[in-house]
């Protein structure tokens, strides 16, 4: 074969959300995009906050000089320390510029972590459902994925399959809350039992298991819920966030890795994944978007927005007897299919014109994700749509 036999093998394997994307742009073109639903992309329907144009305008503007040229490969160093007091005033961890490398993005940041940790054969738990993307990040630097599958009544980490699970090679855990697909939010209690768990583990094999949380959904709540600080609870914590949720900015790539200052040997970890930001190809971040992020990171997307959305489509979807744990974050729902077969349900849907995304793209068969990051016309034109769907399976 003239191309990478791995890489064609999992092209079989890759990500179900972007096929169903493609094949919504084909339906568009031909039944135009009001008779189309797209629940498939996760892709922020607003427009960032004001702030962010504000901060965009003034460094475009072309009277600040400099902002286009390289820069350290972790990152501005005065950007780098307002995050760093950012998630200090948030976890009451102490914290400096010295603990943040800023990424291209979370995918980036989690990719550079994972080089910077994994021996090869080492392991990384994740927990079902989750973004399959996970498995080629950690394969792409010669590590594991050991899988943790879900407590479907819940969707909350099964703590006694967890504890099972972890060995002598485990050497990283990702935590994703609140969580894509389910909009689950990993509550202080479990996240304490899952610490316990690690800490008793570590004694037994002398390891040190690192929390990689994947957080770029933090600032989407729901109900007054309280993001537990991850920092705060795990002492050898690495966080990976982006801005590409919280503030609208999928399409710029910009986000940062902040590593714990309890983590032992905490200045290595930093230059290894500098080095890594650096020979994995990335060399830094988008120099003007780390500006931009830095002035505003108080700024807050219309979460009310996408209460609004979860709650008309979680009431009309459980009246046509779909099954449903209720979200309390993030802007998916995952359902429970009408048949076992997940796939063969998009399928369906696709009959429809709906566009959903099989459960079994993130290793939890039998129930479907939709993103409800659209316009809410979509949303309520979608009805009928999914009104006729189920009626298929009375």
């Amino acid at each position: 074969m003239v191309f990478s036999e791995k890489i064609v093998t999992n092209l079989n394997n890759s990500s179900w959300i972007r096929a169903m994307f493609e094949e919504g742009e084909k339906l568009t073109k031909i039944y135009g995009a009001d008779k189309v639903y797209d629940f498939s992309l996760g892709n922020p329907f607003a427009e960032p906050p004001q702030e962010v144009m504000d901060s965009l305008q003034k460094y475009v503007s072309g009277k600040i000089k400099g902002i286009h040229r390289y820069m350290n490969n972790a990152g501005y160093s005065e950007v780098r320390e307002k995050i760093a007091k950012f998630l200090q005033k948030e976890s009451g961890i102490n914290l400096n510029s010295e603990n943040v490398v800023m990424t291209v993005g979370a995918a980036g940041g989690l990719n550079v972590v994972l080089k910077a940790l994994l021996n090869p054969g080492e392991e990384v738990i994740v927990f079902a459902p989750y973004f399959v993307e996970y498995n080629f990040y950690i394969d792409n630097h010669g590590g594991k994925t050991v899988l943790v599958p879900p407590n479907t009544s819940t969707f909350e980490p099964d703590l006694i399959t967890l504890e099972k699970l972890i060995s002598a090679k485990t050497k990283a855990l990702i935590i994703n809350t609140p969580n894509n697909p389910t909009g689950i939010i990993y509550s202080e209690a479990i996240l304490r039992s899952i610490r316990d768990i690690i800490v008793k583990k570590e004694k037994e094999y002398g390891t040190s298991i690192y929390v990689i949380s994947d957080q770029p959904y933090a600032e989407i709540v729901f109900d007054s819920i309280k993001m537990p600080s991850i920092l705060s609870i795990f002492a050898n914590a690495i966080i990976v966030n982006s801005f590409s949720k919280s503030l609208g900015l999928a399409g710029e790539r910009i986000g940062y890795v902040a590593a714990s200052s309890r983590i032992k040997d905490i200045s290595l970890l930093m230059n290894a994944l500098s080095f890594c930001n650096r020979t994995l190809g990335f060399v830094n971040a988008p120099g003007l978007f780390q500006k931009v992020v830095a002035d505003s990171l108080d700024a807050k997307i219309d979460i009310e927005d996408y209460k609004l959305k979860r709650d008309f489509l979680w009431e009309n979807l459980t009246r046509l007897g779909f099954e449903c744990v209720k979200p309390q974050g993030a802007f998916y729902l995952f359902p429970k299919a009408l048949i076992d077969d997940d796939i063969q349900f998009i399928k369906r849907a696709l009959k429809y014109n709906l566009l959903l995304v099989p459960g079994s793209g993130f290793s939890c068969p039998g129930y479907f994700r939709m993103s409800y990051c659209i316009g809410m016309d979509t949303i309520v034109n979608s009805i009928p749509a999914f009104e006729k769907l189920a009626k298929e399976f009375d």
